[in-house]
Order: C-alpha cells, then sequence, then structure tokens
C-alpha cells in the first residue's frame, strides 16, 4: 500500500495570516511601516486592527495553509 505525501506550508503565509475558531482568515492591514507621519492617528489606529481575507481570495490561502 502506497503512503500519501505530506503538504508542506507556505511559510510567507503562515507568518501572515491566522485562522479563527471560527475558520475564517485573518490578515493584517498594509500602509503601515513607513511614512506615517502625516498619516492622521485614527488612520493608524484603524490599521492597528486586523481584518478578514477577502472570500475570492480565501480558497487560496487555504491551500497554502493545509494543517490551519
Amino acid at each position: 500500500m502506497a503512503k500519501k505525501g505530506k503538504r508542506k506550508t507556505h511559510r510567507g503565509a503562515a507568518k501572515r495570516f491566522k485562522v479563527s475558531a471560527r475558520g475564517k482568515i485573518k490578515r493584517g492591514h498594509s500602509g503601515k511601516r513607513h511614512m506615517t507621519g502625516f498619516k492622521k492617528p485614527s488612520r493608524m489606529r484603524k490599521l492597528r486592527k486586523s481584518t478578514l481575507v477577502h472570500p475570492a481570495d480565501a480558497s487560496n490561502v487555504k491551500k497554502m495553509l493545509p494543517y490551519a
């Protein structure tokens, strides 16, 4: 009987995405790393929080995270 191969986790995706308790994929916002001096504090506060990956992209991310 042949063994089934193991899938590898995409390490870049593992560092960027987390899976919620209900199976949705969370991501961080972009645009908060540099040139923050002229961005409003309210905008920076909103960028701190995580958000969900769009459903159109979620299936691709789930394939990169087979064991998440």
